[in-house]
């Protein structure tokens, strides 16, 4: 391996459609995966991924970006946030999340995303 390494999301190693409402573009770079979620207004994970991941609630690891639009998370203990464009959020197992407002939500998660919306 050469130390340098590139890749861009306009040709992703793979694609993962949800149920509706957006897909993650996902580039494996340096043994890591990365992805960029596009999630469409009236997203919701309780409703276009659960049926995909089968948990009741979310078990990925997020580390991301918010590159645009807004996404609310809410954690399987009651607590909740909201993030947008500009900020970082780290999210841990056990939520649910949806996009707030009209336009899509945008988010580069550096996560443990192997599985996420994996069919």
């Amino acid at each position: 391996m050469s130390g340098l390494e590139v890749k861009s999301f306009d040709s992703p190693d793979e694609v993962r459609p949800f149920e509706g409402h957006g897909q993650t573009e996902i580039v494996n770079i340096a043994g890591h995966m990365v992805g960029k979620g596009t999630f469409e207004p009236g997203w919701k994970w309780s409703e276009n991924v659960k049926p995909i991941a089968g948990t009741d609630s979310c078990q990925t690891v997020h580390l991301g970006y918010v590159v645009s639009g807004r996404m609310r998370v809410q954690m399987d203990d009651g607590s909740e946030a909201e993030c947008g464009p500009g900020e970082v959020a780290a999210i841990a197992p056990g939520h649910d999340a949806e996009v707030v407002g009209d336009e899509p939500c945008v988010f580069v998660d550096f996560g443990e995303i192997s599985e996420y919306a994996k069919r």
